[in-house]
């Protein structure tokens, strides 16, 4: 699990908001910089004093990503055209649309104050949807190995292989060779839920059935699991969406 929090320092005089998130699955300290601003991943085992340490030996890169970003907003003129919602992590999400002339051959999705903007290229033969889905499965990826690598140190079984696929009637599946497969669409329920069918798989790996040790087991793992199953009892469907229609 990860615990996020809003800090700030000043870099070469100037104040900067950055994002801490302690990770348990974070093997070593490190940076990311982009639109969505900085964000600082920190390791459960290291000490939080080093942040600062580790931020202005950064501070060149830092203040270099930082500028480049104010340039692109400058120069970004979005056309926006809020298509529908759909739920991402859970929350009911607005989708908007948006035209930009100078990219040209390749789409892009962000995720921006609350909203994803899906960015059409002007000649891109890809659908937007198409873009939509593979961001998805994208975000879908990062957080169920997030969630695999916090189960599977815990419980101590390691897969053979692991896929995110497109499964029509299953959220996720342990075969006979010990390979987990999960479907994308996990990304647009809350986490605790896929964090509920991470665990579930995981423990197939040891108990192949549904017996009782099974569900014991997965409750002690994953104290959440009867409100997991009850939200995907209620809330399937909402799942199972045709990305066409929100964008």
């Amino acid at each position: 699990m990860s615990q996020t929090s809003l800090q700030t320092i000043t870099l070469n005089g100037r104040k900067i908001d950055y994002r801490l998130v302690e990770s348990t699955s974070a093997r070593k300290l490190r940076i990311r910089g982009g639109l969505n601003g900085v964000e600082v991943v920190l390791p459960l085992d290291r000490n939080g004093q080093e942040v600062e340490t580790f931020l202005q030996a950064n501070q060149a890169w830092i203040l270099d990503q930082l500028a480049r970003v104010e340039q692109l907003r400058s120069i970004r003129k979005p056309k926006l055209q809020q298509k529908n919602e759909m739920l991402f992590r859970g929350v009911l999400t607005p989708v908007y649309i948006e035209d930009v002339a100078r990219r040209k051959n390749t789409n892009k999705v962000l995720f921006e104050n609350g909203a994803i903007v899906v960015v059409r290229a002007a000649r891109s033969n890809t659908a937007l949807a198409k873009s939509l889905e593979n961001w998805l499965r994208g975000e879908a990826r990062q957080e169920i190995f997030h969630h695999l690598d916090a189960i599977i140190t815990k419980w101590g079984k390691q897969p053979n292989k692991i896929y995110v696929m497109g499964q029509k009637t299953k959220w996720g599946n342990c075969s006979s060779l010990q390979n987990l497969s999960f479907n994308w669409r996990l990304i647009l329920a809350p986490d605790f839920v896929l964090k509920y069918i991470v665990t579930h798989e995981v423990v197939h790996l040891e108990v192949p059935d549904h017996s009782q040790r099974f569900w014991l087991t997965l409750q002690s793992l994953c104290p959440d699991m009867d409100r997991a199953r009850q939200w995907l009892v209620a809330n399937s469907d909402r799942l199972m969406i045709d990305l066409n229609d929100v964008c």
